[in-house]
């Protein structure tokens, strides 16, 4: 059997390549993304694969035994709120409790009409009462629990005493990695609790855990892609990027840009490669509709740029069904026409968000291709051990880091040529967390 499972799958592979083939040699530009990124990428997951990642199972069980005491008394608290028991991982239960007996309004529903208790639905009325974020704390905890701190020393491998995880190149539509069993990618990074887990991502004694972050890469794409004068110049001046575009739609000087005008800055910023419209933003900023569409007015009125890139990313979309990466990938947006709203706004905002993050996904595999190249020949002093999308992450010898980080530096900021300058942040330290 397993030998007539084998041979059924190269024989497949044969007669699916003399078909792609044949159809990715007539798209130069496609078979380029696959020659001189995808397939020189392989050799690199595998080791990295190979490598794995040593983990700290005594400082996951510590957190393992916090986070259930702190389960326990989210539960008792929601009991003593309540003013009865009863079971908060029951979505039916709690549906009960928060509509028919609080009655809380019901403003998600599921397919079939249902009051939904999914993590939309309580944000949507966390502001109403106790019990809602107490809900999503409790949940918060429990994923951390049940996804890492109880599952991840099951998975340490016996032989090498490392967590191996695997790599997928062809997941993700952008061209994004993804990564499970377990998946290291997901690990929450805003959250205190998220960063405590990083904690057990440890270097072995002499050696140190070097993090190298591409900085705001996707908004560099975006000066880059849209040619705007005024993003191109922030970028080009060094300046902080948010502060910059703050002062330019408040109109204030750089130095008198206040921290909330910041915050509204970088929210835009960020906002608007996802297609942010004015409420999502006047939700975020917690402002009225009309005050975050004025900042939105605001921001293309001094970057006009970035919104002739977004309407002409939508029309290219809309004449041939796909855009494409800086490198040439195609992202298909077969949705763009549906007839559904909803579906066709998603598509649309596809469309602006995809080429960003899909070239910063090519160049950071680019970067891994150079990088593991020159780690061939230092594989006793350094590893590279996990990619997080803007992120690689390196287990190195305590007296070779300085020249790890001088040569990854100098081929993460090489890996593509943009009117703006990559620029690569690095941390170093004992355990994942120091070092980001």
């Amino acid at each position: 059997d397993a030998t007539k499972y084998a041979a059924e799958d190269a024989d497949v592979t044969l007669r699916l390549h003399r078909v792609l083939s044949a159809k990715l040699a007539a798209l130069p530009s496609l078979e380029s993304v696959y020659r001189d990124i995808e397939m020189p990428l392989v050799p690199v997951l595998e080791k990295m694969e190979a490598t794995g990642v040593l983990v700290d199972c005594a400082e996951l069980k510590r957190q393992s035994a916090d986070l259930s005491q702190r389960m326990l008394a989210a539960q008792q608290r929601a009991h003593e709120i309540a003013g009865r028991a009863f079971n908060l991982d029951s979505p039916k239960q709690l549906g009960q409790l928060l509509f028919d007996e609080l009655k809380l309004p019901a403003l998600v529903k599921t397919p079939t009409g249902a009051p939904s208790t999914n993590e939309e639905a309580l944000e949507a009325i966390a502001d109403q009462h106790e019990l809602p974020r107490l809900i999503l704390d409790y949940r918060g905890l429990a994923k951390l629990r049940n996804t890492y701190t109880d599952k991840l020393p099951e998975m340490v491998n016996p032989e090498t005493g490392r967590v191996h995880t695997s790599y997928h190149q062809a997941g993700a539509a952008t061209g994004r990695l993804s990564s499970n069993d377990p998946n290291l990618q997901n690990i929450p990074i805003r959250s205190e609790d998220g960063r405590r887990i990083r904690t057990a991502f440890i270097a072995p004694p002499g050696r140190r855990i070097v993090a190298c972050d591409y900085s705001q890469i996707e908004l560099r794409i975006m000066a880059h892609l849209s040619g705007d004068p005024g993003l191109v110049g922030a970028f080009e001046s060094g300046l902080d990027v948010h502060r910059a575009t703050a002062a330019e739609v408040f109109g204030v000087p750089l130095d008198q840009v206040s921290g909330d005008q910041r915050r509204a800055a970088k929210a835009i910023n960020f906002g608007l490669m996802y297609g942010m419209s004015a409420f999502g933003l006047a939700k975020q900023l917690g402002i009225g509709r009309g005050e975050a569409q004025d900042y939105i007015a605001l921001y293309f009125n001094r970057y006009p740029g970035v919104r002739d890139y977004m309407e002409r990313a939508r029309q290219q979309a809309r004449d041939h069904g796909y855009v494409e990466t800086v490198f040439g990938r195609r992202l298909q947006l077969n949705e763009i026409h549906s007839r559904n709203q909803a579906q066709r706004a998603g598509a649309e905002r596809a469309a602006i968000n995809a080429p960003m993050q899909g070239t910063a996904a090519d160049i950071i595999k680019r970067a891994m291709v150079t990088v593991h190249q020159w780690l061939a020949g230092h594989a006793d002093k350094a590893a590279l051990l996990m990619q997080v999308h803007d992120e690689l992450v390196f287990e190195a010898d305590a007296g070779f880091v300085d020249e790890l980080v001088a040569q990854v530096r100098t081929r993460m900021e090489s890996a593509a040529q943009l009117k703006v300058a990559l620029v690569v942040d690095v941390g170093t330290g004992l355990n994942w967390d120091q070092a980001h």
